[in-house]
Order: structure tokens, then C-alpha cells, then sequence
């Protein structure tokens, strides 16, 4: 079946579409999708040629489909090549970049690198918050009095 064909049959009935707002953007939670945008383009139900990119405890894994896969596999683990990156954030970046610009499908290369990042945004720990000053004639002499 054509990715054409799969679009029409699923953009208006799939289990993914989120609608919040009634003229508001349609999202979707599809695996495959990067910007969660529910579009042809971004389809990770549509298109044969997807790269998904999911955050697990050992680090960003970037998964995509093997090469001569038939998309109506049994087995998705017969499908689906997996990368996991334990060597960092910018790594992954890369090998994002290098997967989607081999001609795998490099008009995603920019999303799948945005991805990438913002995972690896959410996995650094936060720097803790300096102490509050105090400020201003009142809080200075509040301050004495307590010491």
C-alpha cells in the first residue's frame, strides 16, 4: 500500500491525533513522529522511512527501519535498527544528523536534531539556585534583627 493511501485512511481516524483546542493545531503521539505535529510529513504511521528518537535510562536511542524491510512486518524488532547512545548528548546529535542526512530522509535532519537536544536538555541536572538577597532599607533591617 502507498504512504498516499496510508495518509488518507489514517489522518482523520488514528488512536494518536490530540486535539486541544477546536482551531487550534492538531497534534499526534504516533512513534516516529519528531515534532508531534499530526502532517503527512512527520508521519511515523505513513511514511516507510522514519526516524524516531525516544529517551531511555541508558541514554537517547534513535531508532530506525532497516533497509529492504517490508513495512508489514510481523516483528517490529525484525524492522526497526536501534542506536543507543551512551557516549553523550552531542553524539547523538550527530549521529541523528549523519542517519537523516545520508539520504535516509534529510528534510528531518532539522527536527530530528531539535529532538535530540531538547531529550538531552531534560537529562542534565539543574544547577541549584543561588541564595536570595536581600534588598531595600526594610529587608536589611529585617535581617539584622534575625542575627
Amino acid at each position: 500500500m502507498s504512504s498516499d493511501l496510508q495518509w488518507l485512511l489514517l489522518r482523520n481516524n488514528n488512536a494518536f491525533i490530540v486535539k486541544r483546542v477546536e482551531e487550534g493545531p492538531i497534534f499526534s503521539k504516533e512513534p516516529g513522529n519528531l515534532t508531534n505535529l499530526h502532517s503527512f510529513k512527520y508521519s511515523g504511521l505513513a511514511n516507510s522511512k522514519t526516524i524516531d528518537v525516544q529517551q531511555t535510562p541508558s541514554g537517547i536511542q534513535i531508532a530506525t527501519a532497516k533497509k529492504g524491510a517490508s513495512p508489514h512486518a510481523v516483528s517490529p524488532a525484525k524492522v526497526i535498527t536501534t542506536i543507543r547512545n551512551r557516549s553523550g548528548p552531542r553524539r547523538a546529535a550527530g549521529v541523528a544528523a549523519k542517519l537523516a542526512k545520508r539520504g535516509y530522509r534529510p528534510d528531518l535532519r532539522q527536527a530530528a536534531i531539535a529532538r535530540v537536544s531538547a531529550l538531552a536538555a531534560t537529562q542534565k541536572e539543574k544547577k541549584p539556585s543561588p541564595p536570595k538577597k536581600l534588598r531595600g532599607k526594610k529587608a536589611l533591617a529585617i535581617a539584622a534583627a534575625l542575627d
